[in-house]
């Protein structure tokens, strides 16, 4: 086994292949002796901005080839990255900032932290600077991505595992130098770790600077990617072009595609089946802290259709998220984890895990599992409506709503009823203007009466995200 810092795979792969391209971002691209080069200049500006080992630096940058010399800049110091969107308001950041107390900040305008030392998106590092091997560090912690998760105020979820690669054994099905496609922001935890374990493995990473359905297919076709992560808000997109658009692109080269962070309706999963084949399609339902993963292949999703999964690390089981009792098969309740061996797989800061009282966690999904021990996800705790009395899962509405041709992305969530308690209400991003009267009908085949929402919103502005996550906590706020 050939385990090596992140700082030296990045290295050794400068020296086995020169002249390949290390990343590609739109119409940019790097070599990977460029990059090497690059790097340990910029790692050496960082240095003398103040950045030490074990230090947390949050880059807010967009996707660019700038974005991996950063972290890798920061990992070649034995610090530890601290993605966060580029897109923050200041004291969003501000808040952030202050939580991991960072050596520097990347990707913002000085006055915006004036108690810390801030650099611009495009800083350069001075070109008189040293650009050979700088002595090997390791971070302790390799990464500490943010989520604001369902309270809204952010925490960070600082990783247990150091900065060091198995070089030997690519994982996730990713290959030794072979073409990674990631066209998702990289500030999210999924695109940021694999990116960044396709990188240390050698690999081509072909990025987008913002997802777009068709231009994802060019860059498969143009650089044969072989392996690409995805989530289902991309692959209904790519799914809703047309035809003629999609068979203009090659994407046989495909042998791995990866899809994450929220439910994949079931017919759009089928297609995606349908299109490349049940072998190629692989699910992964976690969290960042990643006490517990489960998978499941395109094909054995097919025999057990709507389930994640079952684990291949760590533990799960179901239990009523009041008493904490152990549900029985088929039951539905709270997803509690626990890693294997009951490791500490990651840290709040900022935050508390919620825990039962025999040591599990959970991240507030509901799901039930099957008497084979295979995960079916419902919703969030968080986000559950109850309307008359009933329990209803937003996912399984935005499932049935997502079918319908002309909507591009939706929401549904729980408004205030005198009657009710909560009345259903859909928030629906659209292509083309569609007949409420038409649509509920469309819906009536799909879901009971009960589920099918009171009241329709159509919008044209983007309901969820290219991470695949909409924020319905906030969509509540705003029209309760």
């Amino acid at each position: 086994m050939a385990t090596l810092s992140y700082s030296r795979a990045i290295a050794d792969n400068a020296q086995r292949q020169p002249g390949r391209v290390a990343i590609t971002c739109g119409g940019q691209s790097v070599t990977w002796a460029e990059f090497e080069s690059r790097t340990n200049r910029l790692a050496r500006a960082y240095a003398k901005l103040g950045v030490k080992k074990d230090s947390f630096v949050t880059v807010g940058l967009p996707n660019s080839i700038g974005f991996f010399e950063a972290c890798v800049a920061i990992w070649k110091l034995g610090a530890t990255p601290q993605p966060i969107s580029y897109r923050l308001p200041d004291r969003e950041r501000q808040a952030i900032v202050e939580l991991a107390d960072s050596s520097l900040v990347v990707g913002a305008e000085p006055a915006a932290h004036p108690n810390r030392t801030v650099i611009p998106t495009g800083f350069e590092a001075d070109p008189s600077l040293d650009d050979s091997q700088l002595p090997d560090a390791i971070a302790v912690r390799w990464k500490a991505p943010t989520s604001g998760g369902s309270t809204g105020r952010p925490k960070l979820i600082v990783a247990s595992d150091p900065g060091v690669t198995n070089t030997e054994a690519p994982g996730m099905g990713q290959r030794r130098d072979g073409v990674a496609c990631v066209p998702g922001p990289l500030y999210h935890n999924a695109p940021f770790s694999f990116s960044a374990s396709a990188l240390m493995q050698g690999n081509h990473v072909v990025i987008l600077p913002k997802f777009d359905a068709e231009a994802t297919l060019a860059a498969i076709d143009q650089h044969r990617a072989d392996w690409i992560l995805l989530v289902p808000t991309m692959m209904q997109r790519i799914t809703r072009l047309a035809d003629e658009v999609r068979d203009r692109y090659n994407v046989d080269s495909l042998q791995t595609v990866w899809h994450m962070a929220s439910p994949c309706p079931p017919w759009l999963k089928e297609t995606w089946i349908n299109w490349l084949g049940g072998e190629k399609i692989f699910e992964l339902y976690a969290g960042t802290e990643a006490q517990s993963v489960t998978i499941v292949r395109g094909d054995e999703w097919m025999a057990r259709r709507g389930t994640v999964g079952r684990p291949v690390s760590g533990e799960m089981r179901i239990q009523d998220p009041e008493t904490y009792e152990v549900l029985a098969a088929g039951e539905v309740g709270e997803v509690f984890m626990r890693s294997a061996g009951n490791r500490k797989t990651y840290e709040y800061i900022g935050a508390q895990a919620r825990v039962s009282p025999d040591g599990w966690e959970s991240l507030g999904d509901m799901g039930h599992m099957d008497d084979d021990g295979y995960l079916y996800l419902a919703d969030r705790r968080s986000d559950m409506i109850l309307a008359g009395g009933a329990n209803i899962y937003p996912a399984e509405i935005e499932a049935a709503i997502d079918e319908h041709p002309g909507v591009v992305s939706c929401a549904a969530i729980g408004l205030p009823d005198e009657d009710l308690g909560n009345r259903i209400h859909a928030v629906v991003q659209v292509s083309e203007p569609i007949d409420e009267d038409a649509l509920r009908m469309f819906l009536a085949e799909r879901l009971v009466r009960y589920k099918i929402p009171r009241t329709f919103e159509f919008v044209d502005h983007v309901v969820r995200g290219d991470d695949g996550k909409v924020r319905r906590s906030a969509l509540r706020d705003e029209r309760s």
